[in-house]
């Protein structure tokens, strides 16, 4: 009867620790807003806690106006923070695709929500180890199909419910290029005075490639929690 019993009660034990599991890995993770008041999806990879969207506010979370500039000689000569949307056309690109911000913008403190940063390299890293290596993690982070990204859309699953979407960018001087061929998004971490970190998705594979470029590119933003 005791060796019975000690069976139900280990035998529960297990089933509530694998319910309870369960329960905790349902919770996603709740959505933030920003000051401009868009919502955000969230996701837990690993154990950061990332945007599942791109950012588009178009203030710091003090209030203070980011630049919008649209003009491709102003683009290229500002040293300040600024944003634009894609072709300046919000209307069609600010949802789902979000701003390209320069990376001005990127190394400002106050460009997330409060409680949330740009990610550094080491953060970008460490979501990149989590889900293999920097060759496959690319095809884990994109949306998979060919609705959005441009055939092949090599080795995309979204298995990490990041959701990346092919956002394309902003050159230095000015044009826009690449929207459903690429996307980049920035990292905090500056490699010199004039250039910054990102990380980048193609449709042509499943990497994930860090690489630096001009502060005066314009890239995606993804905020990750503090």
């Amino acid at each position: 009867m005791v060796r019975r019993l000690t069976h139900i009660i280990l035998t529960s034990g297990v089933f509530f620790i694998l319910l309870s599991g369960c329960e905790k890995g349902e919770d996603p993770p709740p959505p933030v807003t920003d000051v401009d008041g868009n919502v955000y999806e969230t996701v837990m990879i690993g154990n950061q806690v990332w945007m599942a969207e791109n950012l588009r506010t178009t203030r710091l979370n003090d209030g203070s106006e980011i630049k919008l500039i649209e003009k491709n000689q102003e683009w290229n000569k500002t040293s300040d923070p600024a944003l634009c949307w894609y072709n300046n056309d919000s209307s069609l690109f600010k949802v789902p695709y979000g701003a390209l911000y320069n990376g001005y913008a990127a190394t400002d403190e106050k460009i997330c929500p409060a409680g949330w940063h740009v990610p550094d390299n080491e953060e970008w890293e460490q979501l990149i180890v989590f889900l293999g290596d920097s060759e496959t993690a690319g095809g884990k982070l994109k949306v998979e199909g060919l609705s959005q990204w441009h055939s092949p859309n090599t080795g995309a699953d979204n298995s990490s419910s990041f959701s990346a979407l092919p956002a394309g960018m902003r050159y230095f001087e000015g044009s826009f290029s690449s929207l459903s061929y690429f996307t980049a998004y920035w990292s905090v971490n500056e490699a010199d005075n004039a250039s910054h970190y990102f990380i980048s998705l193609s449709y042509l594979d499943s990497k994930a490639n860090f690489s630096s470029k001009s502060k005066k590119h314009g890239f995606s933003i993804r905020c990750i929690r503090d």
